[in-house]
């Protein structure tokens, strides 16, 4: 919880107004944490995806299928607020905020 005492001041006060945390600061403390299971778990922990699970595939006698989170380097505003708003049914729900959507938007464009 790299951010977690800086991000508590936050939640009193207008997010950013005045802040001495940046948006990029705030995106990575909400990546690593955001309510509950952090998005590095299944996206890695600078977005570039990572593998979730390997499994037996039950309709043939042989082989693995692998369950990977995609690589949310560089997403669009749009794509990123759509998966949020409305998970794909393997993703958990946030509730987040405009704002806080905007400073995850700002971390996974500036990650590296």
């Amino acid at each position: 919880m790299r951010y977690a005492i800086l991000a508590c001041f936050l939640f009193g006060s207008t997010l950013f107004a005045d802040s001495f945390i940046t948006k990029f600061e705030y995106g990575a403390y909400l990546y690593d944490n955001p309510r509950g299971i952090g998005c590095n778990r299944c996206h890695g922990d600078k977005a570039q995806g990572k593998l979730i699970a390997k499994y037996k595939n039950s309709k043939k006698d042989k082989g693995f299928l692998e369950l990977k989170g995609p690589n949310i380097q560089k997403v669009s505003i749009t794509k990123l607020q759509q998966a949020l708003q409305n998970p794909p049914t393997i993703m958990p729900t946030y509730n987040l905020t405009n704002q806080e959507i905007e400073a995850l938007f700002i971390f996974l464009n500036e990650v590296e």
